[in-house]
């Protein structure tokens, strides 16, 4: 226990070395010491950088990540199966497919899209992709076939997705194609004020999940045992789950591998499966990862940025490629 402790204390210190890294460095580099300074005379130039853009896009970060990679160790707990999640079974993309048709909607008729519209509009397109999943799912037991579906669902709706927004002209969706390759950037506080609570609730809810979760890891006919009902829980995973990713691909577009490669490192780190562990180590990880990602999205081809996805894949796609060979070992 105290070895876990540990590993949780090295987390937080390195995802709060993150958080100052991202606020620091940019086009502008900020030192650390001038930092508070700046921070005291909101009217400076470097103070309106850091209130106005990298503070709430490091916020955003930070809790989109840990929202995606625990969005992830749902629906892996949910499928009994660490390869799950919601980019490679296509769930971000359709999310990311009814949000750009509402923009694209909205901003040829002139209507204001608030967060919530926005949510709503993810939450719809992930809901589709879960419930075709899960029909799959119920007729076809091959977690790859199920895997395979998924990925040509998600190609389908980004085909689709691109082929909105090579027709949409509107001046008000200029950065509708940075958006639907996963950017961070634009974040605003408007923006942090429903991120934050929404996260944060999904977490409360997962943790009070982590009980029912362990006993459904050691298989249904258990969990009934236990007086647990699994019907009604398996409803509530996927549901919290898409709920999750909606959130993220709202705001931040899809972005790849988190959702899968976060949960599995965590894993192997503690050297558990446990969801009371796992669930806050995801979150963390997730954080961490994306920080991390979107440091080097802004800095790698600065004064360009690359999109998220492009550095997540990076990291995430060979953590996948490995787990696959443990798994094919086993």
């Amino acid at each position: 226990m105290k070895k876990k402790a540990g590993i949780f204390f090295l987390l937080t210190i390195l995802l709060l070395l993150l958080v100052l890294a991202n606020i620091c460095i940019g086009s502008i580099k900020i030192p650390l010491q001038d930092v508070f300074h700046i921070l005291s005379v909101k009217e400076s130039d470097a103070g309106k950088i850091i209130l106005q853009i990298r503070l709430p896009r490091t916020i955003a970060a930070l809790f989109l990540g840990g929202g995606l990679a625990l969005s992830g160790y749902l629906l892996q707990t949910f499928f009994h199966n660490p390869i799950a999640g919601p980019f490679v079974l296509g769930i971000s993309s359709g999310a990311k497919l009814v949000v750009a048709l509402l923009m694209v909607y909205a901003a040829q008729a002139g209507i204001y899209l608030g967060s919530g519209m926005m949510i709503f509009a993810a939450l719809v397109g992930a809901l589709l992709v879960t419930v075709f999943v899960l029909l799959v799912s119920s007729k076809i037991r091959n977690m790859s076939i199920l895997i395979v579906c998924g990925v040509m669902v998600g190609y389908i709706c980004s085909a689709i997705t691109e082929f909105v927004i090579s027709k949409a002209d509107d001046a008000n969706i200029v950065n509708l194609h940075s958006w639907s390759m996963g950017s961070f950037s634009g974040t605003d506080w408007q923006d942090i004020y429903v991120i934050v609570p929404a996260v944060l609730i999904g977490l409360v809810v997962a943790f009070v999940l982590s009980k029912r979760m362990e006993a459904y890891l050691f298989g249904e006919e258990y969990a009934v045992s236990l007086g647990i009902h699994v019907k009604a829980f398996r409803v509530v995973l996927i549901l919290l789950s898409s709920i999750l990713s909606a959130v993220v691909t709202a705001f931040a577009g899809p972005v790849s591998f988190v959702g899968i490669a976060v949960p599995h490192i965590m894993r192997e780190v503690f050297q558990s499966d446990r969801p009371l562990i796992i669930i806050p180590a995801s979150f963390l990880g997730g954080g961490i990862f994306c920080l991390l990602s979107d440091l080097l999205a802004r800095t790698l081809v600065a004064p360009a940025e690359l999109s998220i996805s492009t550095v997540t894949a990076v990291f995430g796609a060979p953590v996948v490629i490995v787990m696959l060979f443990k798994r094919k070992q086993r």
